[in-house]
């Protein structure tokens, strides 16, 4: 799912391109991409683009006449620049919005279709969007310690719960919790004041110098490689390989459709955490530390080589 960071580009490379311009037409590729009827679709074209801005993980583009589209891309949702009037994808596009310039077109690689897109009036009606999570960036120490200590969670889920804080998700919290050098399975309030600090610290420190890095990869482009899945990232996605720092195999614990990454050295004083599947199906023979796992997996490759 796009995060602060991507949705931050995302909207500069859409300043620079519908910015003043007018909306010539709204063209519906899915019935279901579109979440509202009041008021119509239709209302919104001739209409000229006034505002762009970041509501968490959505974008808002505020047009004339107190009107909003409001774009939730979830977790395979995309947006493209492509040539005015151009084709709007046929098996993954959703929805394109016509201007002089360009067509932007929104895309799902996904069959669950979950991507979507509100037109609402007036600004009031954006509050709707808004889920009561602390902008991490604008956010003192104070603010950002009450937040993360309200209530009594997961690391992981605390940082990733849009109530909590704005704009983060999967991909950014496990980077943050390993530069931050803490678990995802420690809880919230069992913390020292050193520790949320450090944890403070580093949450800015990723989403900024994540966002300048893809700042500099588009240029003055339209983003077009947005993922949560970069080669540069320190553990997110990159199971089994070396962590930057240490060199131990980054390790992962998955849940439903979701999976933490994590270095158990840097993270964890070389624990593994207990993936529900995994240490079900192995039970006793489940490694405890990650000393442990690389004696089973030196043991396993001479076996091999034997």
């Amino acid at each position: 799912m796009p995060e602060l960071p991507d949705i931050v580009v995302y909207i500069e490379a859409l300043q620079r391109r519908i910015q003043g311009q007018t909306l010539q037409r709204v063209r519906l590729a899915s019935p279901f991409v579109l979440r509202t009827f009041d008021p119509p679709i239709t209302s919104a074209s001739g209409r000229t683009v006034v505002s762009l801005e970041r509501i968490g993980k959505r974008i808002a583009i505020g047009l004339d006449g107190d009107q909003f589209l409001v774009i939730h891309l979830m977790i395979s949702g995309r947006l493209r620049w492509l040539a005015p009037g151009a084709k709007v994808p046929a098996r993954l596009g959703l929805a394109g919005l016509d201007f002089a310039a360009g067509t932007l077109v929104l895309t799902e690689a996904s069959t669950q279709k979950r991507a979507s897109l509100h037109l609402v009036q007036g600004r009031g009606s954006l509050q709707a969007f808004h889920r009561g999570g602390l902008e991490p960036l604008d956010a003192t120490l104070a603010e950002f310690r009450t937040a993360l200590t309200r209530e009594s969670h997961t690391l992981k889920r605390a940082l990733s719960d849009p109530t909590l804080f704005s704009g983060i998700g999967n991909a950014y919290s496990d980077e943050m919790l390993h530069r931050a050098r803490l678990s995802p399975v420690r809880l919230t309030r069992q913390l020292s004041d050193e520790e949320i600090e450090r944890l403070y610290l580093a949450c800015g420190d990723t989403l900024r110098q994540w966002t300048d890095r893809l700042r500099r990869e588009c240029g003055e482009g339209f983003p077009e490689k947005v993922t949560a899945f970069r080669e540069d990232m320190a553990v997110h996605g990159r199971y089994r390989k070396p962590c930057p720092v240490c060199g131990t195999s980054v390790q992962r614990i998955r849940y439903a459709s979701n999976e933490v990454n994590y270095c158990p050295r840097c993270q964890t004083e070389g624990k593994l955490l207990a993936d529900r599947g995994l240490s079900r199906l192995l039970k006793g023979d489940w490694p405890r530390s990650i000393d442990e796992l690389e004696e089973l997996h030196e043991r396993r490759s001479a076996t091999t080589a034997e």
